[in-house]
């Protein structure tokens, strides 16, 4: 298979404030959120970055979708640098995080009409594409209500559509079904699969074994902002669980820095 994403040594250290330090107990004036993570995801597959809350998933991801910049390392994403081509990046991918807040003012409608213009989208292309994702998470039916009338669920949908409004090649989920509903949750798992079905390329990150599980062709493992294993999940899981694997892992992780 192709390499369509490929990270190379990412690195990024943020400052903690005094009250973070009081937070987490500790007299550290810095905390490294990515530690040197090396990983390679395919074309047309699921990659899944597992982690505990803290465990630099997010940050991770960030730095592909050109939103934070690395302090040392780079990404290569179909064929692209994070580094010096987030443009063209941005161009590639969708992004989704749990962090993304839509403005409450405005609908759905605007929103997708938006950002198909900002993706440079004919209109009739976008009024076609619009037509079949909202149908396709009923979003139809509250296209002009004001996102902040829409329930949990219903934001998080159209979050998604909005996200791929350009039919990315490759999407990048941060969490993709953090606090939704089971029903929902579903919806969006489900979708995921179609992507890849559609040759799509996704990195999706979780502390949810189920969802790697269930979704994933391949997984990295990270913790503490270092990638402490990277395999097929049929490799990871050949003498034990998913989720007996990590807890071994992070045990001996823990054991290391203690």
């Amino acid at each position: 298979m192709n390499v369509i994403l490929k990270t190379e040594g990412l690195c990024k250290t943020f400052k903690l404030t005094a009250k973070q330090q009081k937070l987490q107990n500790t007299k550290k004036k810095t905390i490294t959120a990515a530690d040197h993570v090396t990983f390679e995801a395919y074309e047309g597959e699921i990659f899944g970055l597992l982690g505990p809350n803290g465990a630099g998933k997010t940050t991770t991801l960030r730095i592909l979708a050109t939103i934070i910049k690395a302090d040392e390392g780079d990404a290569i994403v179909d064929g692209s640098s994070v580094k010096n081509e987030p443009d063209k990046v941005r161009s590639k991918i969708g992004f989704l995080t749990s962090e993304l807040k839509l403005e409450d003012f405005f609908t759905p409608n605007y929103l997708f009409d938006f950002f198909a213009t900002i993706h440079h989208i004919a209109p009739e292309t976008s009024a076609k594409r619009k037509k079949e994702l909202f149908e396709r998470f009923g979003i139809d039916k509250f296209a002009e209500v004001k996102i902040a009338n829409l329930s949990q669920g219903m934001k998080q949908k159209a979050s998604l559509v909005i996200s791929i409004v350009h039919d990315p090649n490759i999407i990048i989920f941060d969490e993709p079904t953090n606090g939704l509903d089971v029903i929902t949750a579903k919806v969006v798992t489900d979708f995921l699969q179609e992507l890849k079905a559609q040759g799509k390329s996704i990195i999706v990150s979780t502390h949810i074994f189920s969802l790697v599980e269930k979704l994933c062709d391949r997984a990295g493992i990270i913790i503490n902002g270092k990638m402490i294993a990277c395999d097929t999940l049929a490799n990871l899981t050949a003498e034990k669980s998913l989720e007996d694997i990590f807890f071994d892992l992070y045990a001996e992780s823990v054991g290391e820095t203690a």
